[in-house]
This record gives C-alpha cells, sequence and structure tokens, in this order.
C-alpha cells in the first residue's frame, strides 16, 4: 500500500465518522427528535468496533512492514482523534436525553 493510501484512509474513516456524529448530535439538539439520539448511539457502538478493527489493521501493518510505520502510526493517531469527541458527545447526549 502506498503512504498516500494509508493516510487517506485514516482521514477517511475520522472524517466519516466525525460528521456522521456531528449530525446526529446536533439534529438532535435542534429537532429533539428521538430517532437523532437513538442513530447517535447506534453510531457511537458500532463505530468503535469498526474505529479499533482499522486501528489495530494499521498497527498491525505498521509492526510488520517497518518502512511504513511511521505513516501507520500516524494514520492510527488521525483515528484516535475522534475519541475525545464521541466520549463528549455520548455523555452530552446521554444527559439531554435522559
Amino acid at each position: 500500500m502506498k503512504d498516500q493510501n494509508i493516510l487517506h484512509l485514516g482521514k477517511f474513516v475520522f472524517w466519516l465518522f466525525f460528521l456522521t456524529g456531528n449530525i446526529c448530535f446536533f439534529g438532535y439538539m435542534i429537532t429533539r427528535e428521538f430517532w437523532f439520539a437513538d442513530s447517535g448511539f447506534v453510531l457511537v457502538t458500532y463505530g468503535t468496533v469498526f474505529n479499533v478493527i482499522i486501528l489495530f489493521l494499521l498497527l498491525g501493518y505498521g509492526t510488520i512492514e517497518k518502512a511504513k510505520r511511521k505513516v501507520c502510526f500516524q494514520s492510527a493517531g488521525i483515528l484516535l482523534i475522534n475519541i475525545p469527541f464521541a466520549v463528549l458527545y455520548t455523555i452530552l447526549g446521554w444527559n439531554m436525553v435522559f
């Protein structure tokens, strides 16, 4: 895999889950439709599983391919940026719904 493809994978997964999480969170804040909150909690569940799988694949590939280690770890670091947002949105969303 090329270095650019590895970075694009990390950025794509980051932005995909970041934007869908924002849509769910702010959609519920604006409309108070429970569908947004429900979708957000499902997104956190499945998004966590998907992100952890991609994270372990990147870390494993970086460990095996020493030449790609730096770019794999950078891409994994980009994925880890979502964690504080997911925790914050989950806490705020939980408090707004319940």
